[in-house]
């Protein structure tokens, strides 16, 4: 079973539910910077978002 990427945006930001979630790492934190960025405003690297918010489930 392939490993799943996720990030819950309610750890980054307590006024949001939005949840990411994807087999492609890539993808999970190109669509989580997008997210940061579009709605809270925030910019992330690739790395913050991979070393203080990214899951593998």
């Amino acid at each position: 079973m392939a490993d799943t990427h996720k990030l819950d945006c309610e750890s980054v930001s307590d006024t949001c539910r939005f949840i990411i979630q994807s087999e492609n790492e890539t993808e999970a934190v190109e669509l989580a910077q997008k997210h940061m960025a579009e709605v809270h405003g925030q910019e992330f690297t690739a790395d913050e978002l991979k070393d203080d918010h990214l899951q593998v489930v």
